[in-house]
């Protein structure tokens, strides 16, 4: 790890938006560029993770910082293909693969009052219909729905296509992103739906150490990277 090199963090008002400062050099990404974010509310947090160092710099201690990294130095340059990538989930999303109601019904149950709302919603808002199925086998998704999908993907700016990413590669599911971006879920109903089918297994056999951490680790995730899409738009 780097050793600390600064004394001051400051946040300061750039052309574009606001950046942070150490002892009143700017702070640039991996990449080089400066580091320029949409609100002084995001940059504030991102001073916090720089003045919270000690004599050492341990980049795993920052939360916010890798993801404004990513958005100024990679989404742009990559966005059609992390776009893709995102619809790639909306064909075998999470909530489209049910318990098989013959052999546990108890969970399919869980899974129908959690999940049906959030399909039905993107239906409703998003004109985007996806088919159901139980079991592992995913049915081909009509093109009309993610054509639908695409469209509001593409009206996203590099921050929240940065937080979406993020909540869709933890989550396993497009539609529990979207539902969280756009208001129609919270974080504490993100978490429920997403853990229904570990929540069911403990049930059935008992929790784990390991179980436990990667438990923790998504709920941290999660959490970070819906706050990073609150401050970005803040």
């Amino acid at each position: 790890m780097k050793k600390r090199f600064y004394e001051t963090v400051t946040v300061v008002h750039v052309d574009g938006g606001y950046s942070v400062q150490l002892d009143g050099r700017n702070v640039k990404t991996p990449m080089g560029s400066l580091l320029v974010m949409p609100s002084k509310a995001l940059s504030e947090v991102v001073a916090q993770e720089w003045n919270a160092q000690g004599d050492e710099i341990d980049p795993k201690s920052m939360a916010f910082m890798p993801l404004v990294g990513t958005a100024i130095d990679r989404v742009n340059e990559v966005r059609d293909d992390l776009i893709d990538g995102l619809l790639k989930y909306a064909e075998t999303d999470l909530l489209c693969h049910f318990a098989d109601e013959s052999l546990q019904i108890d969970l399919y149950k869980r899974q129908v009052e959690s999940w049906q709302p959030i399909l039905d919603w993107a239906d409703n808002e998003l004109g985007a219909r996806l088919k159901p199925t139980q079991g592992i086998m995913a049915k081909k998704q009509d093109s009309k729905s993610l054509k639908n999908l695409r469209k509001i993907l593409n009206r996203f700016d590099q921050w929240t296509l940065t937080a979406l990413g993020e909540l869709v590669g933890i989550s396993g599911s497009l539609l529990v992103g979207l539902a969280l971006i756009k208001g129609f879920i919270d974080i504490k109903q993100a978490l429920v739906v997403c853990h229904i089918d570990e929540d069911h297994q403990i049930e059935q056999w008992g929790e784990d150490f390991e179980a436990q951490a990667r438990r923790k680790n998504v709920e941290r995730d999660i959490t970070n990277a819906y706050r990073f899409f609150e401050l970005a738009n803040a």
